[in-house]
């Protein structure tokens, strides 16, 4: 089966404050949604589990955020469970709630993460970003979340972007 790269962004007005998260398939679909108060780091990570709940298969994480990757590519989650989710310095896990089902899911599934650095041109991980700060917005406003299917070749994104439809994922889907 073939790997799907998703690019993953959270984005916060104070912290906490209002939040959002955004995922994107390159020229796929993408989701959004958002918590009127949050934190980046909970974005960040929502955003991955988000994409990981909506998209089947192997996944290739790509995110800005080193909290969501190095979790990942350091390992840090094994020590956690061995310690009872105690941090390394014996303080309960931060976000415990959102990375259970992550690492539940990365256990069960051909996940692997990458960084990209922030705010540097990458084009994805920009449409993830502009994706989490409509997830943010939305949250400041208590908009119902809604889904779009991804656009038929002859759609235009611009046109898809602004369409919607009701969905029962609790995220709002996007054509990219």
């Amino acid at each position: 089966m073939t790997r799907t790269t998703v690019y993953t962004d959270g984005a916060c007005s104070g912290n906490p404050g209002p939040g959002g998260w955004g995922w994107v398939v390159p020229d796929g679909e993408g989701a959004f949604g958002g918590a009127e108060q949050t934190t980046n780091q909970r974005m960040e990570l929502q955003a991955a589990l988000e994409a990981v709940r909506a998209l089947p298969g192997p996944l290739h994480i790509v995110s800005d955020s080193t909290y969501v990757v190095n979790c990942f590519r350091d390992n840090w989650w094994k020590g956690w469970i061995k310690r009872g989710w105690k941090n390394s310095q014996k303080k309960p896990v931060a976000n415990r709630d959102i990375w259970e089902p992550l690492i539940e899911l990365y256990q069960q599934r051909d996940i692997t993460f990458e960084w990209v650095k922030g705010h540097s041109g990458s084009r994805w991980n920009d449409r993830a970003d502009e994706l989490a700060v409509m997830g943010r917005d939305q949250a400041a406003g208590a908009m119902e979340p809604v889904s779009v299917p991804a656009p038929s070749s002859a759609a235009s994104a611009t046109d898809a972007e602004h369409g919607a439809a009701a969905a029962s994922d609790g995220a709002r889907k996007i054509a990219v």
